[in-house]
């Protein structure tokens, strides 16, 4: 069921990017309901992390339009820009943390940027609970360089959730894992949804690791979204690249 007066979670109508004479989104079209997981599937260079980008407005589309619970991004000051940030949680590919701060400072890094009205007692018990979901609460005191690339993920999740977003953004957070760590930060994600409502897009290459969190994939090639649809639907299709790039997960 719908929040937000039934408005999507997040509406792409159209989007166009290019760097230079590279297009890289040639008219994406693409809609998140709230306490909806979706993957965006494709070959690497294909723009996934683009998408994101787009999104959570670190980058500007060239032409369309992006909806976060029914506002344009596009045109907004940056104060307006902000607000709806605060709203969406940002998993970065290599966690992208900070290297001189402890694991505790980075995941109580936005609330101090943004939540002046907290004390440091609330600060610090609101870090430790964040941890604590991820199972890095013992590891506060530990620096990124101590920790392993799937700890570093933990901490970055934990990081996106501490301003309670309504929407997270997901960019390859199986990436380079073993499968074991891989299979754990799925788990992670599952539960979030289940728990906390959240409105989530995911972008992977990971077909196996898609299927485990999300209730539907598009899948993007040449700049644009060629089929839609959940696991069993896809399956179905007869478009070349799904066949071809679903393979033996089919």
């Amino acid at each position: 069921m719908e929040t937000n007066g039934d408005r999507p979670a997040i509406e792409l109508h159209q989007v166009h990017k290019a760097f230079g004479q590279q297009t890289v989104l040639n008219g994406v079209d693409l809609t998140v309901h709230s306490r909806e997981t979706v993957a965006v599937l494709g070959k690497s260079g294909a723009g996934k992390s683009v998408l994101l980008k787009l999104i959570v407005g670190l980058q500007k589309p060239d032409s369309g339009t992006i909806q976060i619970h029914g506002q344009a991004t596009s045109g907004l000051d940056q104060d307006s820009l902000d607000a709806i940030r605060m709203k969406v949680g940002y998993l970065f590919q290599e966690g992208a943390l900070y290297d001189s701060l402890t694991i505790e400072e980075n995941v109580a890094f936005p609330l101090r940027q943004h939540r002046d009205e907290l004390s440091d007692a609330d600060v610090r018990k609101r870090v430790h609970e964040l941890l604590a979901v991820v199972g890095m609460d013992k590891d506060a005191a530990k620096r990124p360089a101590d920790i392993s690339g799937g700890m570093k993920k933990r901490v970055g999740l934990a990081r996106a959730l501490a301003l309670e977003p309504d929407i997270m953004l997901f960019d390859e957070p199986t990436s380079g894992l073993d499968p074991i760590t891989a299979g754990e930060i799925e788990e992670l994600m599952v539960k979030l949804k289940k728990e906390r409502a959240i409105a989530s897009v995911l972008v992977t290459h990971d077909v196996h690791g898609a299927r485990a969190v999300a209730d539907r994939a598009a899948l993007i090639n040449d700049g644009a979204i060629v089929a839609e649809g959940t696991f069993d639907e896809l399956a179905r299709s007869q478009e070349p690249f799904v066949t071809q790039f679903l393979g033996k997960d089919r």
